[in-house]
């Protein structure tokens, strides 16, 4: 049976590979930032903006729709209607509750972008008069 290498200690590493492990770790600091948009200045989309919330809508909507046909089938089906009883209101609640949660996101994105135009614009007064 063959042994396999050893693996150097703490101790033996190059100084180079422990430079390269710390400037690895920066950089990837710097790359998983969550605001990405405050260090770039490119203009979004509408559906870069609103893209999650119109997904959370449309889904909230699809389930609720399912939901009140569950509910219908309820009345309308004798078989399994117990399982139709319990599940029914169950994706009634889940869509309505992804609908209205959806429905709310739309206008705080627009606050923030509301906010973020004005604290633009007076950032750029503030460096056109303290610039000089």
């Amino acid at each position: 049976m063959e042994i396999p290498p050893k693996s150097p200690d703490e101790s033996e590493k190059s100084p180079q590979s422990k430079e390269l492990m710390t400037s690895n770790t920066a950089s990837t600091l710097c790359i998983s930032s969550r605001s990405e948009s405050v260090w770039t200045s490119t203009s979004r989309s509408k559906w870069d903006i609103y893209h999650k919330p119109v997904i959370v809508v449309s889904v909230g909507a699809a389930v609720f729709v399912f939901g009140v046909v569950i509910t219908s089938l309820s009345c309308i089906q004798t078989k399994n209607k117990n399982v139709y009883k319990m599940c029914g209101p169950a994706f009634l609640s889940l869509g309505l509750m992804l609908l209205v949660c959806g429905l709310v996101w739309i206008p705080i994105i627009r606050k923030k972008q509301k906010q973020r135009q004005k604290s633009q614009f007076l950032q750029s007064l503030k460096s056109f008069f303290f610039n000089r």
